[in-house]
């Protein structure tokens, strides 16, 4: 009882003399943290002190991608993304970016054994925009934009959905440079092939290649835009499956997709529906079979200065007859399509499920995101830039051009460099 009552003394002589316990010793909710829509996981919980957020300094630092150096000795934190860098101290006020000195409300500490530094300074010290959001009661970040590449698809469509009128902002053959600065490429859709390996302009699916297609490739070169091919096939009537089983088809189709090529900078190989249900030996098999045609279109891209990208479907998909480990080791790039799950905007769970699966197989630098303009929202779309750019991602490709709102293309235009 005497020793209650001498803590309950002392409590009161605390208050009494105007002091509080320090914020971070107060008991308070988790404070979420978005960048670009997605969550930063931390293993020490954010706090406030004095109105400053401070949080664990290698989480955030890897979730924009910033590259951290530790001074144990010193008690110096070092961080650079190439070229923007700063320096922080423990218990010191006074930062430094770029050698410039600034004062900090709240100097850098050690809670909970993690290094915990102001979230808006150094946020906002590699050109991001940060935000209190009342409605989470947490913190949003929006990344600076990033050069990467943005392919965009192009395919026909009716006079609402027209890829021309879209990325050029005119009926054909008019053209201007309108959305031409948001994309860097385009994945011309307008080949196909049957059975015996025949190159098609006109598939059953509706790919074909327009009238007056010669005019787009103009459009493309006037405003710097590389162009590719595309072959797209489907396996719902067993077309591929056939295709692959047939040595003189297989041949036929790599003769004369290369000898077509040559009007384009790469080759788009889109074979659709392999694998579906398929396991075991029979699974293995599809996977083979298709992993073979592609080494031996390869085999003839190295003789040229093609490059040779592969779109496929996600590896948590339905469609399992893709070998992603075996294809990153012969493409030049594989696009991910990481769309059609079912739901709008696609769940950021499943994209960064088929992203994280893809890149245990395939380097970061051989994969775009495949990103699905009807099934996304203008905000929502920042968000799967963002997966694109948290995981070091060679870019995003759009399905598709004559599809992208207005709101799209700006929110797009605030988020990305096309690579040139």
């Amino acid at each position: 009882m005497k020793r209650l009552l001498s803590i309950t003394l002392i409590s009161m002589v605390i208050l009494a003399g105007g002091f509080a316990l320090p914020a971070y010793a107060q008991e308070q909710k988790e404070i979420p943290v978005l960048i670009d829509g997605l969550p930063v996981i931390f293993d020490v919980q954010p706090v406030i002190q004095n109105g400053c957020t401070l949080v664990p300094f290698r989480a955030i630092a890897e979730a924009l991608n910033v590259k951290v150096n530790w001074d144990g000795t010193a008690q110096t934190i070092i961080a650079t993304d190439g070229k923007t860098s700063i320096r922080l101290q423990i218990g010191n006020n006074t930062a430094y970016r770029n050698d410039s000195p600034i004062l900090l409300d709240v100097p850098p500490q050690v809670l909970g054994g993690r290094t915990m530094i102001p979230l808006r300074f150094f946020s906002e010290a590699f050109n991001c925009k940060v935000e209190w959001d009342k409605s989470i009661n947490g913190v949003r970040i929006s990344s600076p934009s990033k050069q990467m590449t943005v392919i965009g698809f192009y395919a026909l469509g009716d006079s609402k959905t027209s890829s021309w009128t879209n990325l050029f902002g005119k009926p054909y053959p008019e053209h201007s440079s309108v959305n031409t600065d948001v994309v860097g490429e385009l994945a011309l859709g307008w080949y196909s092939l049957d059975k015996e390996g025949n190159l098609l302009t006109r598939s059953r699916t509706g790919w074909q290649r327009p009238d007056g297609w010669e005019k787009v490739l103009e459009a493309a070169n006037k405003y710097n835009l590389k162009s590719e091919m595309v072959v797209h096939v489907t396996d719902g009537d067993g077309t591929i499956s056939s295709l692959l089983k047939d040595e003189a088809a297989m041949t036929r189709a790599v003769d004369s997709i290369v000898m077509e090529a040559r009007l384009y900078q790469g080759i788009n190989l889109d074979f659709e529906g392999l694998g579906y249900q398929d396991s075991g030996e029979q699974l293995k098999t599809v996977q083979d079979e298709f992993t073979r045609f592609v080494r031996l279109l390869a085999e003839q891209v190295k003789t040229t200065n093609l490059t040779l990208t592969l779109t496929l479907h996600a590896p948590n998909s339905a469609y399992k007859g893709y070998d992603y480990r075996a294809l990153g080791k012969i493409a030049d790039r594989i696009i991910i399509m990481a769309y059609d799950y079912g739901s709008k905007p696609e769940p950021v769970s499943l994209v960064t499920q088929a992203v994280e699966m893809a890149k245990a197989s395939v380097p970061p630098e051989k994969l775009v995101l495949g990103i699905s303009a009807p099934t996304e929202t203008p905000e929502s779309i920042l968000t799967k830039v963002g997966i694109a750019k948290r995981y070091n991602l060679d870019g995003i490709a759009i399905w598709r051009l004559g599809l992208v709102t207005g709101e799209m293309w700006e929110a797009l235009r605030s988020a990305v460099i096309p690579r040139r």
